[in-house]
């Protein structure tokens, strides 16, 4: 193992040492640190993995990589490797000690201590002008965490992140398909989505109890579909999709609190069969019914 000193012990594992479960074990001992299950800690310790990740990145000097759920650094330290500049977060206070103990001397390091969904994003990218996200998300905030990563104000180029295996389905799915619904359509209006590798359980330690995979997003420089206001397409997804079982007039008449012959009447003109579910709609449909609609949300109030 390649080790540097520190005075919290004789020897840090670092570089390709501690992406192992050895080396991972060892920094959790030195460290007296335990896996916790309210941050959802599962640390990263397969080489091969980690080379997936970093190759899925197209890193270069280039690049400020925003880093979230950093834990002992094995991804962080190899994103610094390659990086202009990399912004780690890390809520658990124990692990950003770590980060601080081995990683902290690194020039081109900042260690962040806070909650990814609150901590404020664009301050973290000063550096290089490209921007990037490469994590391993947290499963139990993964879908919230990338939907706020991709909002267009942070103008990020690329993201390469690890997720549960059912999230990445679920994000990449296709209209029609069992695994498609509203994460899927708000994920896709902002970029575009696809698998690169699933990563077997036991790439992690503690071994999680499902597959996961690393998921690659390349933001739209504009979306997919043109529609006047983004909170209204939404609000018709939202309602589509909240009584699965019903007809999407009927869906959309619940939903939206509107008349069922205004919900016909839009989905005739949007061409869109008014009998359909809302999982056999794609992007371009909704969009086309959201126009119809008059919005959304703020749809037509006219009754029966």
């Amino acid at each position: 193992m390649v080790c540097t000193s520190d005075t919290r012990g004789p020897c840090l594992i670092s570089g390709p040492a501690a992406a192992t479960p050895g080396g991972t074990r060892a920094l959790l001992r030195q460290f007296a640190i335990r896996p916790s299950k309210r941050w959802g800690q599962h640390f990263l310790v397969s080489t091969r993995a980690l080379d997936t990740i970093i190759a899925a990145a197209e890193l270069t000097r280039r690049d400020t990589v925003l880093e979230v759920g950093a834990g002992l650094g094995t991804l962080t330290e190899a994103l610094a490797m390659r990086a202009g500049a990399v912004a780690a977060v890390e809520v658990d206070r124990r692990l950003a000690a770590v980060l601080a103990a081995r990683l902290g001397a690194l020039p081109n390091v900042r260690i962040v201590e806070g909650d990814a969904l609150r901590v404020d994003l664009p301050p973290l990218f000063a550096g290089p002008p490209v921007r990037k996200v490469v994590a391993n998300l947290p499963y139990n905030i993964a879908a919230p965490l990338l939907l706020r990563l991709l909002d267009p104000v942070l103008s990020i180029a690329r993201l390469v992140v690890t997720v549960q295996r059912e999230v990445a389905e679920r994000i990449v799915a296709r209209a029609g398909t069992p695994s498609y619904g509203r994460l899927s359509l708000a994920v896709q209006y902002r970029a575009a989505a696809r698998i690169a590798a699933r990563i077997p359980p036991g790439a992690f330690l503690p071994a999680p109890d499902v597959e996961s995979a690393v998921l690659t997003l390349v933001p739209h420089a504009r979306p997919p579909v043109q529609v006047d206001d983004e909170g209204a397409l939404f609000r018709v997804v939202a309602a589509g999709f909240g009584h699965r079982r019903k007809t999407l007039a009927n869906a959309l008449a619940r939903g939206l609190d509107l008349a069922p012959s205004a919900v016909e009447a839009a989905c005739r003109a949007a061409g869109v069969d008014p009998r359909a579910r809302a999982e056999t709609l794609d992007l371009k449909a909704f969009a086309a019914l959201t126009r119809a609609l008059g919005g959304g949300g703020g749809a037509p109030t006219a009754t029966a």
